[in-house]
């Protein structure tokens, strides 16, 4: 070995891979890919990240218990009775003024009041519902209780309209 062939074999600036064009161009009539098969031609459906080569996958092979209640469930804020004396006596409580107190913070489907702690004003509570000891406690102090009414749920077309027999 001399300095003459030290750097053989060993390229500074490799040259851009230009596939698909033909045996002349040093990657054979192939580009590289092989014979024939799957992965040798352009558009061909690959398989994704969670392909396991036809074995069973792994999502199928896990047994599964149970089923979740998340597609119907409603997720309430849940404020006791003893947590609004936070407000002004008089005063009208509902979801929106519970979040601007910060007392309901996030997102939630509606308000829940529940009978824990004392009530020392007369407020009036809109909630979506009441347990019983907490209406009883704001009814003693001479508030009200008002039910907010649920979402209405939407009403689907599934035909479209007829047409009129009349003529027009």
């Amino acid at each position: 070995m001399d300095l003459s062939t030290i750097h053989h074999g060993v390229t500074r600036r490799t040259r851009k891979k230009r596939v698909g064009r033909g045996p002349g161009s040093g990657m054979g009539k192939t580009a590289t890919r092989g014979a024939k098969g799957q992965w040798a031609s352009a558009g061909a459906n690959m398989p994704g990240p969670l392909f396991e080569g036809g074995q069973m996958p792994l999502f199928r092979r896990i047994p599964k218990r149970g089923f979740s209640h998340r597609t119907w469930d409603k997720d309430y804020h849940i404020v006791n009775v003893g947590a609004l004396n936070h407000f002004a006596d008089g005063a009208t409580v509902d979801l929106a003024a519970l979040k601007e107190a910060g007392l309901a913070k996030g997102s939630a489907d509606g308000l829940r009041v529940l009978g824990d702690g004392d009530l020392s004003k007369k407020l009036v509570v809109k909630a979506h519902h009441f347990s019983k000891s907490a209406a009883e406690k704001i009814a003693a102090k001479g508030g009200k209780t008002e039910i907010v009414p649920p979402r209405k749920k939407p009403k689907r077309n599934k035909m479209k309209p007829r047409p009129s027999k009349e003529p027009a």
